[in-house]
């Protein structure tokens, strides 16, 4: 147990990965999944606070075991995840997905406990890595393309993460992993990183593109890692930052109105991260500590909640082969249970009172309103009431209620509907009980949620965005769920770059060929005009045969290759 607690918790994850290629196929490996992040959480849950695994590199230390209770909240709900993720995949069998789902929960985690920088960079990385291959393992050009786009804009963050690094060792001589402030171009470098892997405005279409790109169990594990490390190292680093508020309330606004009209459901739920994550990104920017208490708890929450819902769309998917909303309904008469664990996933989402999500978002949505920032409170109360539209109400309505498609597919394997149920159960729980999760979060809590007025007063909320949301179907008005694709700021790299590249390339291309004909008519010229010069009838062929043509052979070789390959 020593040796246990004395090793960093991501190697746990690197050694099972090797354990797992030596074992056959089969429930070997889908049962070695399940039992690395429960010895993972019970060494996260046992190690005292302090700073562990130390070692010089180049003369500079790294600490690849920092543990407090910011560290230790986000590391235990990530080895949560990593198990009820991989009870979900129980049915897979392919090598890639499993090594991918089991390597990216232990670099995620790894970062979480960096100490350092360069620790974090490496881990941050490595998350980039391993976890395109849950989209890659979908085996479809779609799948590819996406993939690709997915890589690039993580491996960009980490070389962006990387640069910030370098600039701030210049500039303080320290590489440690802590408070920072947007005082110099390394701390904004590093900021921008962390940005890039939180979805901010303008720079979070690779979350809408890439998640519902992944296989029916990757979107389930992507959902639960990447943005959420982003929001720790925010935290960590950044808290505090005001401009942070301000993007964190344009992150609950914008994707409303894409949900709202967004056929595939899976993007709807990418689109609703997105609006949720801009919650935690308002509190780390007010900085207080109840308010980044308010972003660990719902970081913990959301994890859990947006992993139903995805778990629950992932089962019909799975079972029907669709995730449209223009092709489903009905489904609640063949997958009676599936449907009851995306209702508490919704409620969870939507912070009914007694589900998680009204015990952590009116942490955040409080401490707003007490460090006077009335506009933005304003704000996320509208997009509190978004939520409810776009997740808590047509994601479960247009899938297994709504019209009947027809369709009857059988109810979710018995170990998909083992892990909604977990998942759901702790939903309820905390909601239930959030004393159990404010002993776990960075700084004392002293907050009742289950207040007269806030219960009331969330109530009256979610009743009016219901009888909204009743109106608007009724009179015609809400946006009818139709096959279309809808882009947003992807446009630009999807459209407009490729158009205006396509157009600098046929352009390059034109210019090329004129010049390369242009460049051979007057090698052929020279020729002609060297052979009337130099040929045989002049003699010099007769005084030096063999070397003549010797020498005008490598001369038109050699024009041949410089025509070629300049």
């Amino acid at each position: 147990m020593m040796m246990l607690n004395l090793m960093p918790t991501a190697f746990i994850f690197i050694a099972a990965a090797f354990l797992l290629l030596a074992l056959p196929k089969g429930p070997l490996r889908a049962a070695l999944l399940l039992l690395v992040p429960l010895v993972a959480g019970a060494q996260v849950w046992s190690l005292p606070e302090g700073t562990y695994g130390q070692f010089d590199l180049l003369g500079l230390t790294l600490d690849t075991m920092r543990v407090d209770k910011l560290s230790r909240i986000f590391a235990l709900i990530f080895c949560i995840a990593a198990f009820l993720g991989n009870l979900y995949a129980w049915h897979v069998r392919d090598t890639v997905q499993q090594l991918a789902a089991l390597l990216y929960a232990g670099a995620a985690i790894g970062a979480v406990f960096a100490g350092d920088l360069i620790t974090l960079f490496i881990y941050w990385e490595a998350t980039a890595i391993t976890s395109v291959f849950l989209i890659w393992a979908r085996r479809t050009e779609g799948a590819y393309h996406t993939g690709m786009r997915y890589l690039i804009i993580q491996i960009t963050s980490g070389v962006i993460l990387l640069a910030g690094t370098a600039l701030l060792y210049r500039e303080t001589q320290s590489i440690a992993f802590g408070a920072m402030t947007l005082g110099s171009l390394g701390t904004w470098l590093i900021f921008i990183s962390f940005g890039m892997k939180c979805a901010f405005p303008l720079m979070h279409n690779w979350l809408q593109d890439s998640y519902p790109a992944a296989t029916v169990t990757g979107t389930v594990i992507l959902s639960a890692f990447t943005t959420k490390l982003a929001v720790y190292s925010l935290a960590r680093g950044f808290a505090g930052t005001e401009i942070l508020i301000y993007i964190g309330a344009v992150m609950t606004l914008f994707p409303i109105f894409f949900a709202e009209i967004e056929n595939d459901l899976r993007r709807v739920l990418a689109y609703s991260l997105n609006n949720q994550l801009g919650f935690m990104v308002v509190g780390i920017g007010v900085g207080t500590e109840m308010a980044l208490n308010g972003t660990a708890s719902h970081a913990f929450a959301h994890i859990l909640y947006k992993a139903l819902l995805f778990m629950s769309v992932g089962a019909v998917l799975f079972r029907t082969g669709t995730s449209k909303a223009s092709e489903l309904g009905g489904l609640c008469r063949t997958m009676p249970r599936t449907a009851v664990f995306c209702l508490i996933g919704a409620a969870a989402i939507s912070a009914f009172p007694l589900f998680s999500g009204f015990v952590t978002k009116s942490l955040i949505l409080d401490e707003t309103a007490n460090e006077h920032y009335p506009i933005i409170w304003a704000v996320l109360v509208f997009a509190s009431a978004g939520v409810l539209s776009h997740s808590g109400i047509k994601i479960p309505y247009f899938t297994f209620f709504s019209h009947d498609s027809g369709l009857r597919p059988k109810e979710a394997p018995v170990h998909m509907q083992l892990a909604m149920g977990i998942t759901a159960f702790l939903c309820i729980f905390i909601g239930v009980y959030p004393d159990t999760l404010y002993a776990l979060l960075p700084y004392d809590v002293e907050y009742r949620a289950y207040t007269m007025a806030h219960v009331v007063g969330q109530l009256q909320l979610l009743c009016f965005a219901l009888l909204a949301f009743a109106v608007l179907m009724r009179s015609g008005i809400h946006p009818p769920e139709i096959r279309a694709v809808n882009l947003d700021v992807d446009w630009i790299y999807r459209r407009f770059l490729p158009r205006i590249l396509g157009g600098v390339s046929t352009g390059l291309s034109q210019l090329w060929a004129g010049l390369s004909r242009a460049l051979h008519e007057t090698l052929e010229s020279i020729v002609a005009f060297l052979f009337r010069v130099y040929g045989p009838d002049r003699g010099v062929a007769k005084v030096l045969p063999t070397g003549s043509m010797v020498v005008w052979i490598a001369i038109l070789l050699g024009l041949v290759l410089v025509v070629n390959y300049i």
